[in-house]
Parts: C-alpha cells; structure tokens; sequence
C-alpha cells in the first residue's frame, strides 16, 4: 500500500526539485513553457525566496510545489510549478502538495494565495475552485510566461 507524505524543500533538493518539474510537465504541459527547462539553480533561487515541498511515495519523490511571495505586494504568495510525475496522475495527488501550501501559508499569515492556470489547461479551474480558489480576471500572474497567452489568475484569501 502506498504512504505518501510531503515534506519541506531545502536548498539540497534544487536538482531533485529541477528534474521532477520537467518530468511531470513533459507531455502534459506546452513545450512552450519555461518549466520545461528548469535548473537547479532557478529552483535553488525560488527556495530562498519562498518555499517549496516535495510529495513522496515512501522513499521515492513523486512530485513539488513551489511559491513565491509577490513582488510587489506584502501578505501575498504565489504557487507555481505543481506538478506529479505521468504514473502518479489520476490519484488526486496534487492536493496534497496544494494543502501543504495552503496550511503553511495560514501558519505563516500570509493573507492570500495567488495561482496560474495556463490557457491549455481549463479543467484546472474546478480543481482550484474545490480548495476555494475564485478566478482573479483583475489580476495578472507576475511570473507569466511573455512567449505564451497570458494564463487565468486564481486567488484565495486565508484570512
């Protein structure tokens, strides 16, 4: 039977983090999307900056979150480069890594959560929408891709 956990990111898991994005995006996301080209040395950044978890299956790592919290404005973080590797998929297993980063958020009294959802990838929004994510039209993603059509704009406040 499968355990899965997830656990915080530390600047040792850039690489791991790095490889596990471009893994679960190959085939799923546009070849167009920068995630497809992740380095360690981005991922060590956003570790830094923000934050991240890693989703395992026992000892093996399956999947990551990353966040950042908003340029410009204090109390707001933005979630970017979910993902789960192609054989976990159909599990539900990203709210594990989403509920990582919400609960971590309220711990932390961050005030609202932000997240893209790419245009090739609509179905998105319901999932979102369960964890009381509302579209944002108002808002733009300050980590959008300028090469790719400007994504929908998620948001959920946490207090």
């Amino acid at each position: 039977m499968a355990t899965f956990a997830v656990r915080p990111a530390d600047d040792d898991d850039a690489s791991l983090i790095a490889g596990l994005t471009r893994r679960a995006w190959a085939g799923k996301v546009s070849v167009t999307s920068s995630g497809h080209r992740e380095t360690a040395v981005l991922v060590a950044e956003h570790l830094r900056q923000g934050g991240g978890f890693i989703l395992f299956d026992g000892d093996t790592p399956i999947g990551a979150v990353r966040w950042l919290p908003h340029d410009t404005e204090p109390g707001v973080w933005e979630i970017l480069r979910m993902g789960v590797l192609p054989e976990y998929r159909g599990n539900n297993l990203s709210q594990h890594l989403l509920e990582a980063v919400i609960h971590h958020g309220q711990e932390s009294g961050i005030r609202e959560l932000r997240l893209a959802v790419r245009s090739d990838q609509p179905k998105l929004i319901d999932f979102y929408a369960a964890y009381e994510f509302d579209l944002a039209a108002e808002l733009e993603y300050s980590h959008a891709n300028p090469l790719e059509p400007a994504p929908l704009v998620m948001r959920r406040q946490l207090r």
